[in-house]
């Protein structure tokens, strides 16, 4: 090879590899300082995609895990004023037992029936009171959904049916119906009812028609009670009726009384598959009383049915706050799981990466000192120019 000066491969190429060590050298500097293998989407396209995609989730199961915890704190807001309306409504029946007691004259009856008055009110104001960030929870039939998941769709979501918990509906139990007169509808076959329920109420020569949603399909319901809670729990039915059941001797329901809250006059235009046409019916009586002892009987059972509604709710509520524990138990080994998935993706292997540094590094020592002695192997070409 000929001795030339204007072109010093040698030097040339040193310098090239000296740059691609200086590259590599910066590269471990940056991994090292930043303690993530994925910079850039140059360092890994695809493995950046991925990542970024476990992100989404680990950042959405994080809230979702928040999101059930908020929901145990509902869900133990609503028991806990429906803890007192078990104890309330356990002091009621206590007092109604008093009162099947002869032995009480007039005067002991209207003390009961004073401390009973409060006790109602009391429930009422729970029913109104209770509540959750400004939510409402003791006295709609509102359905509330969480969102335990980090993914679109209903599979992501809890829903909190709040109806069996409405504590108004209880209070207007025990106040008892409207005193208009009610319509009645006869139940011929209970498994039959299904479908939306329409009723037409005239007041003041003007018709209004309202309709329920969809109560359910034939054989939902087993008895003439259920029934009628069902219409309860339904908003447009309860913002515009009462309705009460209807019992034979033996206390078996044959059907149900309608009345209108505005006191006009219920007909029927669609009741549901089943349920016979409307007559006019007696007015519409019930609620607690306490002057007789026949009346107190009547009161205890009366008590006693929404001792029962509470303990249903209660217990559907236990049971839905296990089921949010469990949510939140499931979503955190998620995230663990996922957390770790992105990590071997993004994180660097400090001890592995130590090792490429300190070898780029000599290397780039090395390097530096051989294009230094290259850029020297020219000199020998002034010896032959003396």
């Amino acid at each position: 090879m000929g001795m030339s000066i204007n072109t010093n491969l040698s030097a040339l190429n040193t310098y090239r590899n000296l740059n691609s060590t200086q590259n590599d050298l910066s590269k471990s500097l940056e991994k090292l300082s930043t303690g993530l293998r994925i910079n850039r989407a140059a360092d890994d396209a695809s493995g950046l995609t991925i990542s970024e995609g476990l992100k989404s989730q680990v950042g959405g199961l994080t809230v979702a895990a928040r999101n059930a915890q908020d929901g145990i704190s509902v869900v133990q807001t609503a028991e806990g004023g429906l803890t007192e309306t078990h104890s309330i409504l356990q002091r009621m029946r206590d007092l109604a037992v008093q009162a099947g007691n002869d032995s009480n004259n007039a005067t002991s009856r209207d003390a009961i029936k004073t401390e009973v008055g409060q006790l109602q009110k009391e429930l009422g104001r729970i029913a109104s009171s209770t509540n959750f960030n400004g939510t409402s929870l003791l006295n709609n039939n509102s359905t509330l959904k969480f969102q335990v998941g980090a993914n679109a769709g209903a599979d992501s979501q809890i829903a909190v049916d709040l109806s069996g918990a409405n504590v108004q509906n209880i209070v207007d139990n025990l106040a008892g119906g409207s005193t208009g007169t009610g319509t009645k509808f006869a139940i011929a076959d209970v498994s039959a009812l299904a479908g939306a329920a329409s009723f037409k109420v005239t007041n003041g020569g003007e018709e209004t028609t309202v309709t329920t949603a969809n109560l359910g399909a034939a054989g939902t319901f087993t008895s003439v009670q259920g029934y009628a809670d069902a219409l309860k729990a339904d908003a447009n039915f309860s913002a515009n009726f009462t309705v009460t059941v209807d019992k034979d001797a033996n206390g078996a329901g044959t059907g149900i009384t309608v009345t209108a809250n505005n006191g006009g006059t219920v007909d029927v235009t669609a009741p549901g598959t089943g349920v016979a046409a409307g007559t006019a019916g007696a007015p519409v009586t019930g609620g607690l009383a306490f002057d007789t002892a026949d009346k107190a009987q009547a009161s205890i059972t009366l008590i006693d049915q929404q001792i029962a509604k509470v303990s249903s709710a209660r217990s559907n509520l236990g049971a839905i706050q296990n089921r949010f524990d469990h949510a939140i138990n499931v979503t955190n080994v998620a995230k663990e799981n996922l957390t770790a998935a992105q990590s071997r993706i993004t994180d660097v292997d400090m001890a592995e990466e130590m090792v490429k540094y300190t070898r780029d590094n000599i290397l780039s020592q090395a390097g530096t000192s051989m294009l230094a002695q290259a850029n020297q192997s020219t000199q020998g070409v002034l010896s032959l120019l003396r």
